[in-house]
């Protein structure tokens, strides 16, 4: 009996607050090392292998020794504090699975639109797709070795976007790397909000 009242005088667990952050971008452009670089648990991956039947649907030009494909999303997990956890998604690349993004999309914080300079069109649906519904996004251009590099000033100027979103050079497979993008995005979120920005 004193166990059971023991128990009741403890305080409640607090259930710590979600953020929840999409992924998004064009077909082999890095958005699923993206989310395994960043999540402090084993991320959840629907990864499948390309066979021949994929042959004239999905676009290798570019990214040849892409062998898997993300067939429903990614998802990952970052612990900020007790009280706040940030959920990663991530979106499948192929225009085939773009039925599953309004799901996906719903509640989300914002979005980070991951971009291949090699293959700056292919992000073109994703920015479309969160301008049309008012979703704060950054973007971040994935520096592959070998490519060549632009400034930001130039990826804002191909993507045509407006001077308020965010472009963030990064490197997809460092952790530190992909934080600063994700920083970036709850940055502009707060500030396109009229909150104030932490700083430091």
């Amino acid at each position: 009996m004193d166990s059971v009242r023991s128990d009741r005088n403890q305080p409640a667990r607090r259930i710590p607050l979600a953020l929840k952050i999409l992924i998004a971008g064009g077909f082999g452009v890095g958005k699923t090392t993206l989310v395994g670089a960043v999540s402090e648990i084993r991320p959840l991956q629907t990864e499948e292998v390309l066979t021949s039947a994929s042959l004239g649907t999905d676009d290798t030009s570019g990214v040849e020794a892409k062998r898997t494909t993300t067939v429903a999303m990614d998802f990952g997990r970052i612990t900020i504090n007790d009280d706040l956890q940030v959920y990663l998604f991530g979106t499948p690349g192929q225009d085939r699975f773009w039925f599953l993004w309004d799901e996906l999309a719903f509640g989300a914080l914002g979005a980070v639109v991951l971009a291949d300079t090699r293959r700056l069109a292919d992000c073109f649906p994703s920015v479309d797709y969160f301008e049309q519904r008012g979703t704060p996004f950054v973007v971040g251009v994935n520096c592959f070795e070998g490519a060549q590099q632009f400034s930001p000033d130039s990826v804002r100027r191909a993507l045509d976007l407006d001077p308020d979103v965010p472009i963030v050079l990064c490197d997809a497979r460092n952790r530190s790397s992909g934080k600063t993008v994700l920083i970036a995005l709850v940055e502009h979120v707060a500030y396109r909000r009229g909150q104030p920005v932490p700083t430091g």
